[in-house]
């Protein structure tokens, strides 16, 4: 949480949940270089099927149901997870290109790459010699 909380002025801030539904909170970590941003969400359970990434306006939105298998005859006797599904919202800064997110799915954490606009890349700039 450390890294979303310092990146939140740069690059990304959380915003409350646009829905009144009860949701889990995923972890997230943001890393930053001078290209852009990571974030990495924890959503073990979550299958691509039943993931939703999405940009509306400013605005990166996470959610995804969790589909835990139990087996038949089995029941729990206890769950610390009890609510099926995350939502996580993120405003993106105007330094960020919204139009070219990525995105990859491995062993239930989201790896979700938005480069910097290229206004606010770094360029080398070259000097001529008179």
């Amino acid at each position: 949480m450390n890294n979303l909380s310092q990146t939140q002025d740069k690059t990304a801030a959380a915003v409350a949940n646009p829905r009144n539904e009860a949701s889990l909170l995923p972890p997230v970590d943001v890393i930053e270089d001078s290209t852009g941003i990571t974030l990495y969400a924890d959503l073990p359970g979550v299958p691509r099927d039943k993931l939703q990434l999405r940009v509306e306006g400013d605005q990166l939105m996470i959610e995804g149901d969790i589909q835990l298998a139990v087996t038949q005859g089995m029941e729990s006797t206890h769950a610390e997870v009890t609510l099926p599904r995350y939502r996580r919202a993120f405003t993106l800064s105007k330094e960020l290109d919204a139009g070219k997110v990525s995105a990859e799915l491995a062993q239930g954490v989201l790896r979700v790459r938005i480069p910097k606009a290229e206004h606010a890349q770094p360029r080398r700039i070259d000097v001529r010699v008179n």
